[in-house]
C-alpha cells in the first residue's frame, strides 16, 4: 500500500489500518502460509493436550487442570490475533474498525493475563507439591483451584477493562496507520492526538501490579522450591524434583522474557520492528511451542498422547 493510498485511507474513514509485520507486497502471501500452518499447528497442539487430560484420570489432578485451562487460553489467545493477521496478509486495505480494533485491545490483553496467572497458578502448585507434599490434597483441593482460576480471570478482565475505558477517551485525528500487526496498547497510544499521560501513568502502575504480581509468586515459589531441593541429600532425588519444573520454567522464561521487553519501557523508546518480533514470540510461538514442551518432557503426557491415538484411530 502505498502512502498516497494511505493517508487518503486514512482520512476517509473511523478504523485503522494494521501494516502487519512487513509492507513488502512480495511477503505477504509467504507470511500467510508460514502464520496459518503455526497457527494450525498451535490449534492442534492445545487441543491435543486438553483432550488427553481430560480422557486420562491420572491427569485429573491440579497441575493438569491449569494446564487444560492454559491450552483452552493460549487458544483463545492466538485467535484474537492470528485470523486478523491472516486475512491481513490476502488484503489490499488491511482495516480494522474502531471498535473491532477496541474489542481485540480488550480479550488480547484479557486472555495474555489470565495466561500469566495460570502460570503463577502452576508455580504455586508446583511449590506445595515440593515443599509440603504431605498436605498438598488439602491444599490444593478442587474448590481452591477453582478459586484461583476465578480470580486470575476476574482481575484480568478489570485490568483490560480499565484499559480500554481509557483508550475510548481519546482522539485519533492524525495518522490511523498501526506499525504492527494486532492493535496493541503502545502502538495505538502513539496514534492519539489526545493527552495520553493518564494511559501511561495507568500503564506503569496498574499495568505494572496486575503483570508483577504473579511474576513475583513465580520467583517467589521458585526460590523456596530452589531452598528445598538443595536440601535433598541424592543427586537423584534432586534431579527427579527439578524435572518435574523444567516444562513450565521454559514456558516461563519465553512468555515473560517478551512481555518485559514489550511493555515495561517508556514510550519513548518503542521500537517498531524489534517489537513485533518480541511480541510474535509471546502472541504466536509461545501458544504453539507450549503443547511441545509440556508434552515431550513428561513421560505421562506423552503417554496419555498415545492412549488418545489409539482411541482416534481405532
Amino acid at each position: 500500500m502505498s502512502d498516497m493510498e494511505i493517508k487518503n485511507y486514512s482520512s476517509n474513514t473511523s478504523g485503522f489500518i494494521l501494516l502487519g509485520l512487513s509492507s513488502n507486497p512480495q511477503l505477504q502471501k509467504p507470511f500467510f502460509t508460514i502464520f496459518l500452518n503455526m497457527y494450525l499447528v498451535t490449534l492442534l497442539g492445545n487441543i491435543l493436550i486438553i483432550l488427553a487430560i481430560h480422557s486420562d484420570s491420572r491427569l485429573h489432578t491440579p497441575m493438569y487442570f491449569f494446564l487444560s485451562i492454559l491450552s483452552f487460553m493460549d487458544i483463545c489467545f492466538t485467535t484474537v490475533i492470528v485470523p486478523k493477521m491472516l486475512a491481513n496478509f490476502l488484503s489490499k486495505t488491511k482495516s480494522i474498525s474502531y471498535m473491532g480494533c477496541l474489542v481485540q485491545m480488550y480479550f488480547f490483553m484479557a486472555f495474555g493475563n489470565t495466561d500469566s496467572y495460570l502460570l503463577a497458578s502452576m508455580a504455586i502448585d508446583r511449590l506445595v507439591a515440593i515443599c509440603n507434599p504431605f498436605h498438598y490434597d488439602v491444599v490444593m483441593n478442587p474448590q481452591r483451584c477453582l478459586l484461583m482460576l476465578l480470580v486470575s480471570c476476574t482481575i484480568s478482565h478489570l485490568h483490560s477493562m480499565l484499559h480500554v475505558l481509557l483508550m475510548s477517551r481519546l482522539s485519533f485525528c492524525a495518522s490511523h496507520v498501526i506499525k504492527h500487526f494486532f492493535c496493541d496498547t503502545q502502538p495505538v497510544l502513539k496514534l492519539s492526538c489526545s493527552d495520553t499521560s493518564s494511559n501511561q501513568i495507568v500503564l506503569m502502575t496498574e499495568t505494572l501490579a496486575v503483570t508483577v504480581s504473579p511474576f513475583l509468586c513465580i520467583l517467589f515459589s521458585y526460590l523456596r522450591i530452589i531452598i528445598t531441593v538443595l536440601r535433598i541429600p541424592s543427586a537423584a532425588g534432586k534431579w527427579k524434583a527439578f524435572s518435574t519444573c523444567g516444562s513450565h520454567l521454559t514456558v516461563v522464561v519465553l512468555f515473560y522474557g517478551s512481555v518485559i521487553y514489550v511493555y515495561f519501557r517508556p514510550l519513548s523508546m518503542y521500537s517498531v520492528v524489534k517489537d513485533r518480533v518480541a511480541t510474535l514470540v509471546y502472541t504466536v510461538v509461545t501458544p504453539m511451542l507450549n503443547p511441545f514442551i509440556y508434552s515431550l518432557r513428561n513421560k505421562t503426557m506423552k503417554m496419555s498422547l498415545r492412549r488418545l491415538r489409539f482411541r482416534i484411530h481405532s
